[in-house]
C-alpha cells in the first residue's frame, strides 16, 4: 500500500482498509530508521494494557529500525496514574528485545520528574473562559528528557477528557506530574465529556497539552495508529492486530492524521435515543477506574431517564490507586461546582473521574437535591453495599442474560464496550 503524505505527517492506510503487518512493519521501519539518531539515546512511550493496540508488531519495527544505531533505547510505558504493570504482564505487552529497557511511569515517585517550567495562570484562564486560574508547574518522567529523541508510539480513540485521544497525550498526562493530570482532567470536566468526547478539532484540554509538550527538550515524533474493527464477541481474543492506518511525523501532525481516521471508524451513529445500553466491558480493564470508558462512550445515545448497565463480572474494585474515590462518590459536575470549598482538596483528576462517570445532572445546593439525566448500575463483581455508597446502582451479574437484553428493541448491547463513541445523527 502506498503511503500519503496529510500536511507534515505521513499515513498509511485509511478509513476504508486494513493494513497488513508486513506493510505495517515496512512503514514503521522506514520513517524510524530514515531519523538521525545515530549516536543518540531514544526514548518510546507507549500505552499500558488498558488500550487495544498490536503493541509488540510495532515496538519491534521501531527496533529493527533502530538498534545498533541509538545509544540508548528506552519503553516508558504511559501509566498516566493507572496501576503499574509487572514484569511478566510488560514481557507479554510490549515485548523483549535486545539492549532496550522497559519501565513503568512511576507517577507515584516524587523523584521521577523533571520540573519543565509554569504555564502561567493566564494561560489557564483564556483556556477555561475564566472558570480556573493558578500556574501549573509541568512536570514530566525524567526518561523524556534525559534522551535525545522521544518517538511516541500508540493509537489514536475517542477520549473523554481531550477529545481524541493519542500525540501529545502520551506525555501528559501519560508521563506527567499529578498537578497538570488534575488541571487538565478538570478542565475536561468543566467543559464536560458529552460536549468534548470524540472532538477532533483543537479543545482546550488538547492546547493545554500541546502547551506542555513544547517545553520537552527531546525532539519529538509519534506513530500513531487506528485499530481496525474489534472482535464482535465481546471477548478478548485476538485484542486485534489488525490496524486502519499509521500515521507519522511530529505528535502534533501525526495525531491529527490518525483522528481523521479513528473518527470515521472508531464513531458509531444511531437515529435515535435508546432506553437502555448494556455495555460489555473487556477484561482489559480491571477496575472501574479504567471500566468506565463503558458509559463515557454511550452515554449520548441513552433517552434522558435511561440506564447504563456496565456488565463486568471480572471486575472486583471501583478503583486501586486512587482511593478518594470512596471518600466523594460519583456525582454530575455541578454538585461539586456548586459545593467547590468542600471538595477543592480532593485530587482534581478524581473528581473529573467521578462526573465523568454520572454525565449530565443538576444540583441545587439550597435542597441538597441531585438530579442525575441517567443511572449507571455496575453489574460486577463489586459488593452491592459498595456500590451504593459511591452513589451508583447494584445489579447481581449472575441475572444478566445477554442474549436477553439483545433481543429488547428499547436496549444497546455493546460488545467490547470502551473505545467506540456512540453518538446520535
Amino acid at each position: 500500500m502506498t503511503s500519503v503524505v496529510t500536511g507534515p505527517a505521513t499515513r498509511l492506510g485509511g478509513a476504508d482498509g486494513v493494513l497488513t503487518e508486513d506493510e505495517v512493519t515496512a512503514f514503521v521501519r522506514e520513517q524510524a530508521g530514515a531519523l538521525d539518531v545515530d549516536g543518540r539515546s531514544v526514548c518510546v512511550l507507549v500505552p499500558d494494557a488498558t488500550r487495544t493496540c498490536p503493541l509488540p508488531l510495532l515496538v519491534s519495527a521501531v527496533h529493527q529500525a533502530l538498534h545498533g544505531r541509538v545509544s540508548r533505547l528506552t519503553v516508558l510505558v504511559a501509566l498516566g496514574t493507572h496501576g503499574a504493570m509487572s514484569e511478566e504482564a510488560l514481557r507479554a505487552w510490549v515485548g523483549v528485545y535486545p539492549d532496550t529497557t522497559v519501565i513503568n511511569h512511576e507517577w507515584w515517585k516524587p523523584e521521577t520528574f523533571a520540573n519543565l517550567g509554569t504555564i502561567p495562570s493566564a494561560r489557564i484562564e483564556e483556556l477555561s473562559d475564566g472558570r480556573m486560574s493558578g500556574d501549573v508547574p509541568v512536570m514530566l518522567n525524567r526518561a523524556v528528557v534525559e534522551h535525545d529523541v522521544a518517538i511516541v508510539v500508540g493509537p489514536v480513540l475517542p477520549h473523554e477528557v481531550v477529545g481524541m485521544s493519542g500525540g501529545n497525550k502520551y506525555f501528559f498526562p501519560g508521563v506527567a506530574g499529578q498537578q497538570i493530570i488534575d488541571v487538565s482532567h478538570w478542565l475536561g470536566a468543566l467543559i464536560t465529556s458529552a460536549e468534548i468526547i470524540g472532538t477532533t478539532g483543537l479543545t482546550p484540554v488538547r492546547a493545554l497539552i500541546n502547551d506542555g509538550a513544547a517545553m520537552i527538550p527531546a525532539e519529538t515524533y509519534a506513530f500513531c495508529v487506528v485499530t481496525a474493527e474489534l472482535p464482535p464477541d465481546g471477548t478478548d481474543s485476538d485484542k486485534s492486530s489488525a490496524l486502519h492506518s499509521v500515521s507519522f511525523g511530529d505528535p502534533i501532525a501525526s495525531w491529527a492524521s490518525a483522528a481523521e481516521i479513528s473518527a470515521a471508524t472508531h464513531v458509531t451513529y444511531l437515529d435515535r435515543p435508546v432506553r437502555r445500553v448494556l455495555s460489555l466491558i473487556p477484561q482489559m480493564y480491571d477496575e472501574i477506574w479504567t471500566g468506565a470508558k463503558g458509559f463515557y462512550k454511550v452515554e449520548p445515545v441513552v433517552a434522558d431517564g435511561g440506564e447504563v448497565i456496565l456488565y463486568a463480572p471480572h471486575i472486583r474494585e471501583i478503583a486501586t490507586s486512587h482511593p478518594q474515590i470512596h471518600e466523594i462518590g460519583y456525582h454530575c459536575r455541578d454538585y461539586f461546582v456548586k459545593q467547590w470549598d468542600a471538595f477543592r482538596h480532593i485530587h482534581w483528576g478524581v473528581l473529573a473521574h467521578s462526573t465523568h462517570l454520572r454525565g449530565a445532572g443538576t444540583f441545587d445546593p439550597a435542597s441538597g437535591v441531585e438530579k442525575l439525566r441517567v443511572d449507571v448500575t455496575l453489574a460486577t463483581g463489586i459488593p452491592e453495599d459498595v456500590c451504593r455508597s459511591v452513589n451508583l446502582g447494584y445489579r447481581d451479574p449472575a441475572t444478566i442474560d445477554v442474549a436477553e437484553f439483545a433481543a429488547d428493541p428499547g436496549t444497546l448491547v455493546v460488545p467490547r464496550a470502551g473505545e467506540v463513541l456512540f453518538r446520535l445523527r
